[in-house]
């Protein structure tokens, strides 16, 4: 230190200490420790974890910006208060990710039960007499038919039976 260190010091009552030159070691622990219930399913677990870590960061940025909003008053430069509405903003889409963890949940818990079992552009592969005999059949086919209709689409019945394809 210098002399007029000293003399401050000595003058505040400030015991002069060396600082240590002691290397300290610090175990790193993660911020939230992962816990895997094994009865649930890795949905549960990943959203639990993720759930957990949101809420960390959270907790971290709002400890941050009241740190740089302090260090903004006092300072009063602008380049402080940038840093601070950044991270303020940072926040805030880590508060809206928290939020959409929730709907991913929901709609991967609710995709099997609600799957739309509605059939769009079906294509019908045929000629348009058998189409129009589909069309107007009203009652459900026999066996005997559909074995009919099978063997003429497998190729033993050769010579398909003429229909009256006009309009009735």
């Amino acid at each position: 230190m210098s002399k007029l260190e000293d003399k401050v010091n000595e003058i505040l009552g400030i015991d002069k200490k060396e600082p240590s030159k002691e290397i300290i070691k610090q175990e790193f622990k993660p911020a939230v420790p992962r816990r895997e219930d094994d009865k649930k399913a890795d949905v549960d677990n990943d959203y639990k974890y993720s759930r957990e870590n949101y809420y960390n960061l959270i907790e971290r940025g709002q400890e941050a910006i009241e740190g740089i909003l302090d260090i903004a008053k006092e300072g009063q430069h602008p380049r402080a208060y940038e840093v601070a509405g950044q991270l303020i903003g940072q926040v805030a889409g880590t508060v809206d990710k928290l939020q959409d963890l929730q709907k991913k949940l929901k709609d991967l818990k609710e995709l099997p039960k609600t799957a739309d079992t509605n059939i769009k552009n079906a294509l019908f592969v045929g000629s348009t007499a058998e189409l129009q005999k589909m069309l107007n059949k009203k009652t459900v086919e026999t066996n005997s038919e559909r074995k009919k209709e099978n063997e003429s689409f497998e190729g033993k019945n050769i010579t398909p039976e003429k229909t009256d394809t006009k309009d009735k």
